[in-house]
């Protein structure tokens, strides 16, 4: 194999690598780097390659990183946080300039390859920012298309949008391998493709999340990057692409933030790969002539030209104060801003023409050394928001995409002779011709067949025709005989009265005799063969009207059967609309109910006010102050006009205080201690009163009331404070450090009311979606305590179980891949495994939503194989592969399956296709 020669790049001579062979020929590429040119490229791509004997240009062509920018629409949260303030961003696509605002009168310039507006399509975008680099790849260029801003700017909508509820909505990956697969013939050339993240420094695979630890391998000759380790599929359709895109994402780690609410946690990578062979005049095979020596001869190897797409959605860029990262996410920011950090030294030291490039700084600038100052044709997306707060970033960004405008490339094309398919091309027509043999041999030895057949078919016949003839011989001598019979009888008689009175002529009387005595001997015995021929046909007679009797029997039976068949497939269309019409009253009655449930608390909770205050007269300046914030509680918060952020919550308990509010919830009366932990349960709810709530003691107290009170109501107000509490990752940890879990699972086995218990369930189910706290809730008793409370058999409560169970099996399954933990699931060891199996089939759709993704988290990890199928989990596995509901959750159980081998074993065994 040859390898690439030196380069000229930005002035200076570098030698990337030596060669010797003369196999691999580069020319540099068909294309400028103006998009203008695109139509031009595609006829050029068509044209004829140059001959192989002639000399190739291997020094390469310049090619800028070109860089376009995608301003996002305003949000809605923008749309009422800045509508008193205008765009900080301005853009002027016609002269292809935008403007940064300082203030009102005050602005910067910058110009860019191509501006893109809020209203521009995903077509426009995809025509303007990659449908250069794509048609390069198939010209056999390597090309790279990355998009790089502030996080929820549209990066991921702009490059990964699938696009399969709306077409125009596609993004740049889907419509790139569109492109490609319209262009390439895949009988003869190959395409395929590698979907990777780059997460805390670690290279993980998508398309298979177990192998979550890849390395990166450079050529010490050509300098090229390359993923021996990661998962390559050759794709055959669209639909295909889509699919394994879509079980990317699934894998992908995503995060909710303020600014975003799903926002990425590492950089997406998806490479594809499409190889093309080019033909040459000579290589053409013939066989017209049908000179096999002359074919071989003039037999010469194809060209082979490869090219390789690389799409980056790199995860956004953010600040740690405004996107409110923490704990875990904090630490994902951290790492996702030093490597876009490494990124920009790297452009920064290419722009300026530095003598040193920090490639190695970090794996992502290590996996595009090749896209920025490589000889790949690289465009860049920048993607920016309108919005004035975060004016910071968006300038961040598009000196970002300045430096990036300075780096040049140098695109090369590398094309070798393929020997390989020369010699696939000869084993071909090796085994056409051993094909063409056998269906000759073949051919001649079905004739001989033949013609054996037609010379026995002519013997038959003549047998035929000879036993014809003598039959009819046969019965011509029978009747000449009888008439001959006939005749020596009538004689007979006719001597017999001529001769009467005693003349005999003996001679002619025993011959006479003789005969007669002969041909009555062969009349009896042809007169017993008739009569058994005559015995046997009325036998074959009756046999014959007796079947067709059964057959008549048999015709009524089956009109009855097909009479009553439609008459039950009326009773049944009735009883299925009978029930669709019970199913629609049901949902009526349930939505009554609800109403009427909603009004019950409602009058409830206010004849509750009046009874203490009429009750209570002592206590009614104690009690004042809590009246009027249980009414402020549950009025709609008030906005402030300047920032339209939430009323502090000194504001809101103005009258009383939230520090006389928790010293209630220590009140000898019983009242007073319900109403106030409703107060606190209310603000619980909201998420900006949580942390006082915790440094106030609040959390405390709630303990305290569920380790030392005796009333339901209290129990569930109070466990469903606690659950709003856990919401908050650190709440949660501050929760099971009181020995919260402890006292929720003995308040569970308590607690009777089912309200009460889903409040219970429900915070143990926000716990166990703590990765950092599953082996102490389970020591706890956290599991058991979700496992008792079936006993309930209440919807809502098995909903908050299932959730609880779900969440803890994602943890595990999300330790069990990063490899902190090992051995088979603590589920499975808590006994939890038989109930999910029960309940994987649940009419209710929020139990059996929950139970089938735990059923797909636990199934992902080999180690729990053998319990899952001993169990019966396997045949609900595959249900939830065909038939749930969700897309998501099919896919993640199909993949589960398929890459198992004790399940796929286990299937075979079964005999279940899948």
């Amino acid at each position: 194999m040859a390898t690439t020669a030196s380069v000229y790049r930005n002035g200076n001579y570098s030698r990337n690598s030596l060669g010797t062979n003369n196999n691999k020929v580069e020319r540099p590429p068909s294309v400028n780097s103006n998009p203008k040119n695109s139509l031009k490229s595609k006829s050029l791509r068509k044209s004829a390659p140059a001959a192989l004997g002639a000399a190739k240009d291997d020094t390469g062509v310049p090619g800028r990183v070109r860089v376009a920018v995608r301003l996002r629409p305003r949000n809605a949260e923008e749309r009422v946080a800045d509508a008193d303030f205008p765009d900080c961003v301005e853009l002027q696509p016609e002269v292809k300039r935008l403007k940064l605002r300082k203030n009102n009168w005050d602005s910067d310039t910058y110009e860019f390859d191509e501006l893109l507006t809020e209203f521009a399509s995903q077509k426009r975008v995809y025509e303007v920012v990659a449908k250069p680099v794509v048609e390069s790849v198939l010209d056999g260029y390597n090309g790279t298309v990355m998009a790089y801003g502030q996080t929820g700017t549209g990066k991921t909508y702009t490059l990964g949008q699938l696009g399969e509820e709306d077409t125009a909505a596609r993004g740049i990956m889907v419509r790139a391998m569109e492109d490609i697969l319209a262009d390439v013939s895949l009988e003869t050339n190959s395409v395929s493709m590698s979907y990777l993240q780059l997460y805390m420094e670690t290279i993980q695979d998508l398309l298979n999340p177990t192998n979550d630890n890849i390395s990166i391998v450079e050529d010490p000759k050509s300098g090229d990057v390359s993923l021996p380790g990661a998962t390559l599929v050759e794709i055959r359709n669209q639909q295909s692409f889509v699919d394994l895109l879509r079980l990317g994402e699934v894998h992908r780690f995503a995060a909710n933030t303020k600014l975003n609410a799903e926002s990425s946690r590492s950089h997406a990578i998806l490479m594809v790969h499409v190889k093309r062979s080019v033909r040459g005049r000579d290589s053409v095979l013939s066989s017209e002539n049908g000179d096999n020596s002359l074919m071989v001869k003039s037999l010469k190897p194809p060209i082979v030209r490869k090219g390789k797409l690389v799409i980056v959605d790199l995860a956004g860029s953010e600040r740690i104060d405004k996107s409110g990262s923490e704990g875990h996410t904090l630490e994902e920011a951290k790492s996702i801003n030093l490597s876009l950090s490494a990124l920009g030294k790297c452009i920064n030291a290419l722009a300026e023409n530095s003598a040193h490039v920090p490639v190695r700084d970090s794996k992502l600038t290590r996996l595009l050394r090749d896209s920025f100052g490589g000889t790949a044709r690289t465009s860049l997306v920048i993607t920016i928001g309108p919005s004035p707060r975060h004016r910071g970033e968006t300038a961040s960004t598009i000196m970002f995409g300045q430096r990036a405008m300075k780096v040049e490339n140098m695109l090369k094309l590398k094309e070798e002779f393929d020997y390989k398919s020369l010699s696939r091309r000869l084993d071909q027509q090796l085994h056409k011709f051993i094909a063409e043999h056998e269906r000759q041999q073949k051919a001649f030895e079905d004739e001989i067949k033949r013609v054996t057949l037609e010379a026995q078919n002519q013997i038959s016949e003549s047998e035929r025709n000879y036993a014809d003839a003598l039959e009819k011989d046969k019965t011509n001598y029978q009747k000449e005989y009888m008439e001959s019979i006939k005749k020596l009888e009538d004689k007979w008689m006719m001597n017999q009265q001529k001769h009467a009175g005693g003349e005999n002529i003996p001679g002619l009387k025993d011959e006479s005799s003789n005969a007669i005595s002969n041909g009555k001997g062969s009349r009896v015995a042809n007169m017993e063969e008739l009569a058994e021929m005559k015995k046997k046909l009325q036998k074959e007679t009756l046999l014959r009207k007796a079947a067709e009797g059964e057959v008549n029997i048999l015709k009524s039976q089956l009109a009855g059967l097909k009479k009553s068949e439609a008459l039950a497939k009326s009773d049944v269309s009735k009883l299925q609309k009978m029930l669709e019409d019970e199913a629609c009253q049901k949902e009526k009655l349930e939505g009554e109910i609800a109403t009427l449930q909603s009004q019950l608390l409602q009058i409830s909770f206010e004849a509750d006010e009046t009874a203490r205050r009429i009750d209570k007269g002592g206590s009614e300046e104690v009690l004042g102050g809590l009246d009027s914030l249980m009414l402020q509680v549950r009025q709609p918060q008030i906005n402030d006009s300047g920032n339209g952020e939430k009323a502090p919550i000194a504001k809101l308990f103005e009258q009383v205080g939230l520090q006389k509010i928790l010293s209630l919830l220590e009140a000898e009366d019983a009242d007073v201690r319900i109403h106030a932990v409703k107060v606190v349960a209310n603000l619980a709810a909201e998420e900006t009163n949580q942390e006082k709530i915790v440094e106030a003691g609040g959390l405390k107290s709630l303990l305290m009331l569920l380790r030392s009170s005796e009333d339901e109501t209290i129990y569930r107000v109070a466990a469903g404070a606690i659950a709003n509490l856990a919401m908050n990752e650190t709440n949660q940890e501050l929760i099971m450090a009181q020995g919260g879990i402890h006292l929720l699972s003995m308040t569970a086995g308590n607690a009777k009311d089912p309200q009460t218990l889903r409040m219970i369930a429900g915070a143990i189910a926000n716990l166990c979606g703590n990765d950092k706290l599953q082996m102490k809730l389970r020591s706890e008793g956290g599991i058991k305590a979700l496992l008792g409370m079936v006993r309930c058999r209440h919807p809502d409560v098995l909903a908050q179980v299932a959730r609880g169970i779900a969440n803890f099996a994602k943890c595990e399954s999300r330790a069990s891949t990063q490899g902190t933990k090992t051995g088979r699931s603590l589920l499975i060891e808590d006994g939890v495994l038989p109930w999910i199996v029960q309940n994987a089939n649940n009419e209710a759709s929020p139990i059996r939503r929950h139970i089938e993704l735990a059923l797909c988290h636990l199934a992902q990890h080999e180690v729990n194989a053998k319990d899952m199928i001993s169990g019966g989990a396997l045949r609900e596995l595959v249900r939830v592969s065909r038939d749930c509901s969700r897309e998501d959750t099919r896919t993640l159980a199909h993949r589960t399956l398929t890459s198992s081998p004790t399940f796929q074993a286990e299937m075979r065994r079964l005999r279940i296709d899948h």
